[in-house]
């Protein structure tokens, strides 16, 4: 397979992968692109070879920025902005991972405390199961935190000495 084939498809792919987890498909694709490109990459690159707006792509950047895995970087004699992604994903994944914590699995957690508070004592059967389940929710979803916390945490060599583990 020659290179730009296989280029568009994993920008494709990956752009699909990420709306089918949450993530605008334009961010993805900008994420994929930033990620194999081996040199800073101006807006008007990313508008003009993935075909999206100027608003769509700095969207997608500020959105990148905010996540923590792309930079501005600046280019000796040029005045355009220009772009780099974290090539690691040791460094990168990990902080990801931390911001998708906090925008949806801590809102969830604090609902769910409020809502453990119920007591279902003397209550009818569906007041009973309500407490069950928002209990065993409550108690999985805060085992996921304290686990994405420590993943998000470690270093790249303790994540991989664990992943080492399961294979």
């Amino acid at each position: 397979m020659e290179i730009n084939v296989a280029r568009e498809k994993f920008i494709e792919t990956w752009g699909n992968l990420g709306s089918s987890w949450g993530i605008n498909k334009s961010v993805a694709q900008v994420q994929a692109f930033l990620l194999l490109a081996p040199d800073p990459v101006s807006t008007d690159e990313l508008m003009e070879a993935l075909q999206i707006s100027r608003g769509n792509t700095n969207m997608s950047l500020r959105q990148l920025m905010d996540f923590g895995v792309v930079s501005k970087k600046n280019v000796p004699g040029q005045r355009k902005e220009y772009f780099v992604h974290e090539k690691d994903i040791w460094k990168w994944a990990p902080k990801i991972m931390a911001v998708r914590k906090q925008r949806e699995l801590n809102p969830v957690l604090e609902v769910l405390t409020e809502l453990k508070e119920f007591s279902a004592a003397g209550k009818a059967s569906i007041e009973t199961v309500f407490e069950t389940q928002v209990g065993e929710i409550h108690s999985f979803s805060a085992k996921v935190s304290r686990v994405a916390d420590k993943l998000c945490s470690s270093k790249s060599d303790m994540l991989l000495k664990l992943f080492k583990l399961f294979g």
